[in-house]
């Protein structure tokens, strides 16, 4: 039954989380009522009668001092693990999780799929696939958030944070900035299109016709900025597997290379230096958008294991252009 005022469940995530939600409202509203009403009840009972009345001395019942102090005890320890539950699986995506990436700027969310369809203030996804989104900012702090889905995440620059869902529910649910971000806030907002499998094929073959894939946008900036005369020739780290691989750098320290590790090195070379490589990349700080970074960090995803003939990356599949 769906609650007047309230938003849909629309994803997996909503109903566990509405369970924890009701269960500490009723909660709150028990405890406040009995309060109130052994309130009413001391004050009418214990009352003074007359001016000359001596109350009898209460020294108190070390069963109810227990009682009082360990069944609130329990029942915050049922909702910190019934929460920490919940935070975990919200924080773990599921490894078969389809990216999205959405970049947030003053006032608007742009929105681009794998494949190469870009939106701006819409969402289409299909209906139980589970949906990674891959947020970052191209100006001041954002906040993301799909109430019907039951998440939301702040949007900053400079960082990536990352958001999954699986909708249980077509239909189109709005989204909105979550965080006061200027005059035009209250306008950054759009919809979520959940879609049966086949129209969501339908709509990505459409949007995709005439565009590339992000992957082989990524591959082109690899040739247009010059990381082919370095990356796979033994100068700077090959691509190949690098992505979500264990990296150590030069102070000893092991790291893996996952979105925000490929954004800093493009951004802020030097920041850490991979063991056994000379700190000769120049910085693009400046010089690429976040989508073109975005493109490169595809790019970076979808390689093959191994190099080509020449030493460099062998261009996927799924790099090709959309047909």
């Amino acid at each position: 039954m769906q609650i007047p005022f309230y938003p849909d469940q629309a994803s997996t995530l909503a109903p566990r989380m509405d369970a924890l939600f009701f269960f500490e409202t009723a909660v709150l509203v028990f405890f406040t009522a009995l309060i109130f009403l052994l309130m009413i009840i001391f004050a009418i009972k214990y009352r003074r009668r007359s001016k000359d009345e001596i109350p009898a001395q209460i020294h108190g019942d070390l069963r109810w001092e227990l009682a009082w102090t360990v069944i609130p005890i329990l029942i915050v320890i049922v909702c910190f693990v019934w929460g920490a539950q919940i935070f975990v699986t919200e924080a773990r995506p599921p490894s078969d999780a389809v990216h999205i990436y959405v970049v947030g700027k003053q006032w608007m969310w742009k929105i681009q799929h794998p494949e190469g369809a870009r939106e701006i203030d819409m969402l289409h996804i299909p209906v139980g696939v589970p949906i990674e989104l891959i947020l970052t900012s191209q100006d001041v702090i954002h906040d993301f958030a799909v109430p019907a889905f039951r998440v939301k995440m702040d949007v900053l620059p400079d960082r990536y944070t990352t958001i999954w869902f699986t909708a249980t529910r077509t239909g189109r649910y709005p989204f909105y900035c979550d965080q006061y971000c200027g005059t035009f806030h209250s306008h950054m907002r759009g919809y979520a299109v959940v879609m049966s499998d086949r129209d969501y094929e339908t709509w990505l073959s459409g949007e995709i016709r005439e565009t590339e894939s992000m992957a082989a946008a990524g591959a082109q900036l690899y040739q247009s900025y010059g990381c082919i005369t370095c990356h796979g020739t033994g100068k700077a780290p090959p691509y190949v597997g690098l992505y979500m691989s264990k990296v150590k750098l030069t102070t000893g320290q092991v790291v893996i290379a996952d979105d925000a590790y490929i954004r800093e090195h493009i951004l802020d070379p030097s920041a850490q230096i991979v063991a056994g490589y000379k700190p000769i990349m120049p910085t693009f700080q400046g010089q690429i958008s976040e989508e073109q970074i975005l493109d490169i960090v595809a790019y970076i995803k979808s390689l093959a294991t191994t190099p080509g003939p020449t030493g460099v990356p062998v261009q996927p599949a799924t790099a090709t252009k959309a047909k």
